[in-house]
């Protein structure tokens, strides 16, 4: 499979996303454990349908040590033993941040609460930070078909 377009040969796009990616960065230093942002942009990519990302953070989170178990419930979590109540509310408010055109009103005050009894100020915005940037890669990714598969640990982070 061939990408419809090399974002990275184009100096506009370029420019753009090596700013996505050094926001990226910026969120590592965050107090939210990169445990709970991988969970974060492997459940998004799942979501949007994203094979490069789901490639990259499946093999990143794994690198990081988190558990084949683990990275393999994360699209059935509400059923799933394996996730702290913090990591549930996470992985919820980015289902409904990722969907947010699927609901009419937004994320519910509810999810948002529930987030918020888990995760301080500073946690909660590096969240939806980490949110948002994930569904730009995301959507980025699949309008032009990144192929995906031969992702090495590293390679962008």
């Amino acid at each position: 499979m061939e990408a419809r377009l090399n974002f990275m040969a184009s100096p506009a796009a370029a420019k753009a996303f090596k700013h996505i990616i050094a926001a990226g960065k910026a969120l590592a230093e965050s107090t939210l454990p990169a445990s709970t942002r991988e969970l974060v942009n492997l459940r998004a990519s799942q979501i949007n349908g994203c094979a490069g990302c789901i490639d990259m953070h499946t093999k990143e989170a794994a690198a990081a040590g988190e558990t084949a178990v683990r990275l393999h419930l994360v699209a059935a979590w509400r059923e799933a033993k394996v996730f702290t109540d913090a990591e549930r509310a996470a992985l919820e408010l980015t289902e409904q941040g990722t969907r947010i055109a699927d609901a009419a009103g937004g994320v519910p005050d509810e999810v948002w609460a529930n987030a918020a009894k888990h995760y301080d100020e500073d946690q909660l915005a590096a969240l939806v930070t980490q949110i948002a940037l994930i569904n730009a890669f995301n959507r980025g990714n699949v309008m032009t078909q990144q192929p995906a598969g031969d992702y090495q640990v590293g390679q962008i982070h």
